[in-house]
């Protein structure tokens, strides 16, 4: 009988965000790596088709959600970009198997929060206070893969 591979669960999961705070969060989406294809043809090619050359690779935005609480440093670091002061930090993405074992790790470089979004409020819902913060990015790579 075939050993059976489960994919890993999207609920456990840590983000290290170099320098400015270490903190749990409750969403994170956004991990995308794409690539420009380039049109090209040469008047001496014999196919009436164009070649696809690779062209420069983008990343999406990541965006992270967390509970509000007492810690403003996701505000206060986009605080000082809103007002031209951009820092740019590191950060490392881990998703955790089932017992909390580290699986695979995105570590994400020159990030920068191009927004803060604050919570919804009503004082008729018992929903928890959200922040989110997106992030722009220009480098990913993964550090493990087991």
């Amino acid at each position: 009988m075939a050993n059976r591979v489960d994919p890993y669960a999207g609920y456990n999961f840590a983000v290290e965000l170099d320098g400015i705070t270490r903190a749990g969060f409750r969403e994170c989406s956004g991990l995308e790596s794409s690539q420009n294809a380039s049109e090209y043809r040469e008047g001496t090619d014999r196919s009436l088709s164009v070649r696809k050359i690779p062209g420069l690779n983008t990343y999406g935005d990541i965006t992270l959600s967390r509970g509000l609480t007492f810690d403003s440093k996701l505000w206060e670091w986009r605080d000082k970009a809103a007002k031209g002061s951009v820092e740019r930090h590191d950060i490392s993405i881990t998703l955790l198997d089932h017992t909390g074992n580290a699986k695979i790790t995105w570590n994400v470089f020159a990030c920068w929060p191009k927004s803060w979004t604050g919570p919804s409020l009503s004082a008729a819902s018992d929903e928890i206070a959200v922040e989110q913060v997106t992030l722009a990015y220009e480098r990913i790579e993964v550090d493990k893969w087991s």
